[in-house]
């Protein structure tokens, strides 16, 4: 695919997913996808993108893989500078703070991800550079204080 193509298909993707309320594009070639909203690094516009569903049932995790692709996708910039994100998994959609991860957590989350989605590990073999993890932690409840994250809406 070009870069191109590769953006149209992002943006059909989410479309179809936000259109159907989380019920319909949820499942990419036989896995699991979610979609992110996240402020853009510089203009500080609503971007959305999908990526593949890696969690740990509380937490969730952005790979940014771009398919192995020498640089890291757009979307990782947007979140380094806004790490505030909204993540909808199926019906169910949630406020995160994002951190990029390294060392043995980032080990974890990797193995993690490679068992979610396993061509991660073919991705990262294609490049030079380490594809960057991030976890998303539950951002507070705005009602309750609480870290859920979910029934409430980010950036959106």
């Amino acid at each position: 695919m070009t870069e191109f193509d590769i953006k149209q298909f992002s943006a059909d993707h989410v479309a179809r997913y936000e259109a159907s309320g989380g019920t319909d594009g949820r499942m990419l070639n036989g896995y699991p996808t979610v979609v992110v909203t996240a402020r853009g690094a510089k203009s500080g516009a609503v971007r959305k993108f999908p990526v593949m569903r890696v969690s740990d049932g509380t937490r969730y995790a952005l790979v940014a893989s771009l398919g192995g692709a020498p640089a890291n996708p757009v979307w990782y910039h947007n979140v380094r500078a806004h790490p505030e994100v909204t993540l909808r998994d199926g019906t169910e959609v949630g406020r995160y703070t994002a951190r990029e991860v390294h060392g043995a957590e980032r080990a974890q989350w990797w193995a993690r991800a490679v068992e979610a989605f396993p061509a991660y590990a073919g991705y990262q073999e294609r490049t030079e550079r380490v594809i960057p993890v991030f976890v998303l932690d539950p951002a507070p409840d705005p009602g309750t204080g609480t870290g859920t994250g979910t029934g409430t809406t980010g950036p959106a």
